[in-house]
C-alpha cells in the first residue's frame, strides 16, 4: 500500500483480462486503493491502443477520453471505436487524487471474439448414425447402455510458424479440446448449462504455442452433459430434453506475420471414431476402457450449418480449483477400500494405478456421509454416482474422469488396492474469484463460515444448483435469491448471476410467470412464492452489490411481468395461489406458515423493489404505480394478518420475520411483534424453526430490533435443531434440512436429504453484515457510503470481515480487552463511512484520526485504515 492514490484490479465487463469478450459495449472499472486518510479520485483519462507500446503513442491511440471530472470507476461505458471481432484491446487509467493532483495508473487488456455470424465458417458436426457402428455399447453392467462420447479429429498442415491463433469452441453436449496431443485451455464440463435454445457459450482459448510448423492435429471429445444426459430428476433415462445426440463445432483461427490468416473449421472433412471413454453422464458418472483397440477412423456428420443462438461466455467457466487429499483409508474388505477426504466436496478423483494387469476393472463410488462405515447412497436417488475404469496395463496409469462430477466427501474403490498416495480429490466449480473473508474467536462459528463457503463451491457448478449429488442439481431460484447476499460477501459473482439471470427470464412465460428453476428444463410448472420473486429481487442484488445498471435494465420488463402476473391473479391482493404452487418455508422445522402469509409478504417486497428500480431507471410512472400497489398491498396484510396487539397469523417466527423485515407491520405494534418472537424463541430454548425462506431473515431481524442476545444465542447453538448441532455431528458443508441426521430420529427420507446445500447458509450475510460490522448504507450502491456497525454478543471476544468491494478492500471488526473494545475499519479513496461505536459512553472514543465528526457514537469516517477505541460493557443494550 502507498499514500498514493492508485487503481487497481482493472476490469473490463468485471472480468481480469477476459480472452473472447462478446459484449460489444463494454463497460470498464477499477478500484482505488491508498493509506491516505481521505483520498479520493477527481478525475480520470482512459487510453486505448492495439498495441500496449502504442499508448504512449498519442499518434496510434484508438481513444482518449480525454480527462474527464469524475468520481466514476465501476462499470464506465467504452466510448472508443465500434469493436472489431477477434481483437485485442489495451487500456490504460490514469487518476487525479482529491486534490487536482497526478496520482497512480493502470493498465489492463480484454480480446473480443467472433461478433458477428459472418465471423463463424465451421458447421456442427456429430456421429454418422447411419454408418456401419465401429464400436461396442460399454459392457459394465453398473452403467446405462449408451453410444461413447464423441471422439473426433481434424488434421491440416501449416506451412511457417503462426504469431496468434484462437480456437473458439462450443458443444451440443459437454467438450474438451486437444491440439497436437495437448489438452486446450483449463475449462472444465464446457460450455456449461443454458437455456440452449437462447444461448449457447462458446468459449476462446489461447492455442499459440501448441501449433507447430508441419502437420498438426485439432482434436475433441463430446460428451452428453446437459444437452442429451440425465437431466434432474425426470424419469426418462435419459432425458434428452435438447436434443437426440451431442455434436461439435469449432473454429481455430491462425495468423501469421505477413498478415494472412488460415482458418480450420469443423466441417465434413473430419473424422470421429470411439475412444477410451466408453460413457459418460454428468449425474450417473464415466466407464473407461484403457484397454480398448483403436478402431478406425471414419466420416463425420453434417448435422447444421447454423451456429444457432451462440454468446461467448460471460462469466468465470468452471475449472478444477483444489485438490483434497484423502485423510483416511479403510479395508472393508479384501479388495474393497473406504477413503475419506475430511471434506464434502464437489468435482471428482484423481486415481493412478500401479503395476496392475491389463483388463482389470475398477470402480469407484461416491458418496457424501457413511453409515456403520458403508457408503449412504439411497439419498442420491437415480444418480448412480460411479466411475469405472479398465486397466491397459502399463506400469502406471491415471484415471482422471472428465465428463461428469459428484458431490462426495466419501470414495469406495474397488478392484485395486488403493492406498492414501494414490488418490486425490479434484474440486471442480465456476471460478469466481474468492473477495471475503470472515473469522471469529468461536471455532465452531469458524467452522459454519468455511461450511458456508464449501456449499457455495460445490453448488456454483454452471447454474446455482440445489444440490451436487443427487438426481436434480437445477437452478431453483428461490434458493439463489435466499443465498445471494451471502455469496455476494463470500465471492464476486457479479457476472456469474447475471448470466444465470437471462436464463431467469428467458423462462418466463406469456403470463408473466417464472419457472422454480433456471434453466426452466424438468421443471414446467409456474414458479412458487419466494422461488419467483428471485426475478425480481436478485437483478436488484447486483444493482446495490456492484452497481450493474445494465443487468437491471435487462431484467427490468420481467420483474414489472411478474409482479403483474401476481396481481392479476389476486385482484384482493392477497397472494392465494389461484395459479402456480407454494413450498411456503421450505423444510421449516415443526412448525407451518401459513402460506398465504408468507406469498402476500412477497408480493409486497417485490412490488417494493420494482418501485426502486424504475426509479433509478428513471421510469417515474411506473416507480409510482409500484409504490402505490406496495401500499396497498402493506395495507391488505395488515388488515388480514396482524392484529391489534402485534401477533401476525401463524404465529410462527417466519411469519413474524417475513412482517418485520419486509416493514409490514404498523409501526406502533413493531415492538409487540418482536416481543411475539422473541417469546417463541425463548420458549423453544432458543431454538429456531425457520425454514430456507425465514433462516435468513432470522439473526439479522433480532439484531435489528434490540434483541442480539437471542441472535447470537441461534448462531451458537449446537443443540437440534441449529447450524452447531450439523457441526458437533461432522458437517463439512451446510445440510438441506436441520434434522438430515439426528441422533434420535438417524437419517432423514432418502427422498430429499442433501448434505450440501447452501440455503440454510444463508446467515453468512449477517456474519459479514452484523457480527463484523462490515455492510453499505441503505441508500448506497456498490459500497459508495459504507455503514460500520460491529455487534459484540455471545460468548465472542473478537471478529473481523474483510472484503474486496467494487470499489476496493473495506476491512471491519473488533476486539474485547477488558472493558474496553477495539474496532479496526479500512474504509477504499473515495468512499465514506458511518461507525458505529458498540459504546454506551460517547466520550471515551479515542483514536478519531481520520474522523469528520461525531454524532452521539456515530463517527463519520473518510478513507484510510482507522483504530478507535472505547469502553465496553456487556450489560449494555
Amino acid at each position: 500500500m502507498t499514500e498514493t492514490l492508485t487503481p487497481y484490479g482493472l476490469q473490463t465487463e468485471q472480468r481480469h483480462e477476459p480472452l473472447g469478450l462478446g459484449e460489444p459495449h463494454p463497460r470498464l472499472s477499477w478500484r482505488l486503493a491508498s493509506d491516505r486518510h481521505g483520498a479520493a479520485q477527481s478525475a480520470y483519462r482512459i487510453t486505448a491502443a492495439e498495441r500496449a507500446a502504442d499508448l504512449d503513442d498519442p499518434a496510434r491511440l484508438l481513444w482518449d477520453s480525454g480527462r474527464r471530472e469524475s468520481a466514476d470507476s465501476v462499470l464506465v461505458p467504452w466510448d472508443g471505436p465500434v469493436l472489431r471481432s477477434a481483437t485485442r484491446y489495451h487500456w490504460r487509467v490514469e487518476l487525479w487524487d482529491e486534490t487536482g493532483t497526478a496520482a497512480g495508473a493502470g493498465e489492463s487488456w480484454f480480446e473480443t471474439g467472433l461478433l458477428h455470424r459472418d465471423d463463424w465458417t465451421a458447421v456442427w458436426i456429430g456421429r454418422d448414425s447411419h454408418a456401419q457402428p465401429v464400436f461396442d455399447p460399454p459392457t459394465d453392467h453398473d452403467q446405462p447402455l449408451g453410444e461413447p462420447p464423441l471422439n473426433l479429429r481434424r488434421e491440416f498442415e501449416l506451412t511457417r510458424e503462426p504469431v496468434r491463433a484462437r480456437l473458439y469452441a462450443t458443444a451440443h453436449g459437454i467438450y474438451e479440446a486437444s491440439l497436437n496431443g495437448a489438452r486446450v485451455g483449463d475449462v472444465e464440463l464446457a460450455p456449461g448449462w443454458t437455456e440452449y435454445h437462447h444461448r449457447l457459450q462458446y468459449q476462446t482459448y489461447d492455442v499459440t504455442s501448441l501449433l507447430r510448423k508441419g502437420s498438426n492435429a485439432l482434436g475433441g471429445v463430446v460428451a452428453d452433459g446437459w444437452w442429451s444426459g440425465f437431466v434432474g430428476f425426470d424419469e426418462r433415462r435419459p432425458a434428452r430434453h435438447y436434443g437426440e445426440h451431442p455434436g461439435f463445432f469449432a473454429q481455430l483461427v491462425i495468423d501469421f506475420a505477413d498478415g494472412s490468416r488460415q482458418v480450420v473449421a469443423t466441417d465434413a472433412a473430419w473424422s470421429e471414431r470411439p475412444g477410451a471413454v466408453r460413457f459418460a453422464d454428468l449425474l450417473m458418472g464415466e466407464h473407461v476402457d484403457a484397454s480398448v483397440v483403436d478402431r478406425p477412423w471414419q466420416p463425420v456428420a453434417v448435422l447444421g450449418t447454423e451456429p444457432g443462438p451462440l454468446v461467448a461466455e460471460p462469466d468465470p467457466p468452471i475449472r478444477v480449483t483444489h485438490e483434497v487429499r484423502p485423510i483416511s483409508l479403510t479395508e472393508r474388505e479384501p479388495g474393497r477400500f473406504i477413503v475419506d477426504f475430511g471434506q464434502n466436496l464437489v468435482g471428482r478423483v484423481r486415481l493412478a494405478v500401479r503395476d496392475a494387469p491389463s483388463g482389470r476393472r475398477i470402480v469407484l463410488r461416491h458418496a457424501e456421509i457413511l453409515d456403520d462405515g458403508e457408503l449412504y447412497v439411497t439419498n442420491l436417488r437415480r444418480a448412480t454416482a460411479t466411475d469405472s475404469y479398465v486397466t491397459g496395463g502399463e506400469p502406471v496409469e491415471v484415471f482422471e474422469p472428465r465428463f461428469t462430477v459428484h458431490g462426495f466427501r466419501y470414495l469406495e474403490v474397488s478392484g485395486y488396492a488403493v492406498s492414501v498416495d494414490d488418490v486425490v480429490a479434484r474440486v471442480v466449480h465456476n471460478d469466481t474469484p474468492w473477495t471475503g473473508q470472515f473469522e471469529c474467536s468461536d471455532p465452531m462459528v469458524n467452522q459454519l463460515q468455511a461450511n458456508i463457503r464449501w456449499g457455495q463451491r460445490g453448488n456454483f457448478v454452471a447454474v446455482p444448483t440445489d444440490c451436487p449429488q443427487r438426481d436434480e442439481r437445477l437452478g431453483w431460484l428461490g434458493d439463489a435469491q435466499i443465498f445471494a447476499p451471502t455469496a455476494s460477501r463470500n465471492a464476486d459473482v457479479s457476472t456469474f448471476l447475471a448470466r444465470w439471470l437471462a436464463d431467469v427470464v428467458d423462462g418466463q412465460d406469456a403470463d408473466g410467470a417464472f419457472g422454480d428453476v433456471a434453466p426452466r428444463i424438468a421443471m414446467p410448472r409456474e414458479a412458487a412464492p419466494a422461488w419467483g420473486d428471485a426475478g425480481v429481487i436478485v437483478p436488484w442484488h447486483l444493482w446495490r452489490t456492484y452497481g450493474d445498471r445494465r443487468v437491471l435494465e435487462r431484467c427490468f420488463d420481467a420483474m414489472i411481468a411478474w409482479v403483474a402476473h401476481i396481481r392479476r391473479h389476486n385482484p384482493d391482493l392477497r397472494w392465494r395461489h389461484r395459479t402456480g404452487n407454494s413450498y411456503g418455508d421450505w423444510l421449516q422445522i415443526d412448525v407451518t406458515t401459513p402460506r398465504d402469509v408468507l406469498s402476500t409478504a412477497y408480493f409486497a417486497r417485490s412490488a417494493q423493489i420494482v418501485a426502486s428500480a424504475a426509479d433509478v431507471l428513471g421510469r417515474t410512472d411506473v416507480a409510482d404505480e409500484h409504490r402505490a400497489l406496495h401500499a396497498s398491498i402493506r395495507a391488505a396484510f395488515i388488515e388480514s394478518y396482524v392484529d391489534d396487539d402485534g401477533t401476525v397469523e401463524g404465529g410462527t417466527q417466519t411469519a413474524y420475520l417475513l412482517a418485520l423485515a419486509f416493514g409490514l407491520v404498523p409501526d406502533e405494534l413493531v415492538a409487540a411483534a418482536v416481543d411475539h418472537l422473541a417469546a417463541d424463541v425463548e420458549k423453544r430454548g432458543n431454538r429456531l424453526t425457520t425454514g430456507f425462506v425465514g433462516v435468513a431473515l432470522l439473526c439479522p431481524v433480532l439484531a435489528d430490533h434490540g434483541r442480539a442476545d437471542l441472535a447470537y444465542a441461534l448462531l451458537q447453538q449446537e443443540e437440534f435443531p441449529s447450524w452447531g448441532y450439523s457441526i458437533r455431528h461432522g458437517a463439512t458443508t451446510i445440510w438441506e434440512r436441520w434434522d438430515g441426521w439426528t441422533e434420535h430420529g438417524g437419517f432423514q427420507s432418502a427422498a430429499m436429504n442433501s448434505f450440501n446445500h447452501y440455503s440454510l447458509g444463508s446467515v453468512g450475510d449477517w456474519l459479514f453484515g452484523r457480527v463484523a460490522g462490515l455492510d453499505q448504507a441503505p441508500e448506497s450502491v456498490a459500497y459508495s457510503q459504507l455503514l460500520l456497525r460491529p455487534l459484540p454478543g455471545g460468548t465472542l471476544t473478537w471478529a473481523r470481515a474483510e472484503q474486496e468491494t467494487a470499489r476496493g478492500r473495506v476491512a471491519c471488526g473488533w476486539s474485547l480487552d477488558g472493558d474496553r473494545i477495539t474496532v479496526t475499519a479500512v474504509v477504499p479513496p473515495g468512499t465514506t463511512a458511518v461507525l458505529e461505536v458498540p459504546t454506551t459512553d460517547p466520550e471515551s472514543i479515542t483514536g478519531r484520526e481520520g474522523a469528520l465528526d461525531r454524532t452521539g457514537t456515530a463517527l463519520r469516517l473518510t478513507s484510510g485504515h482507522h483504530v478507535v477505541t472505547a469502553t465496553f460493557s456487556k450489560e449494555q443494550p
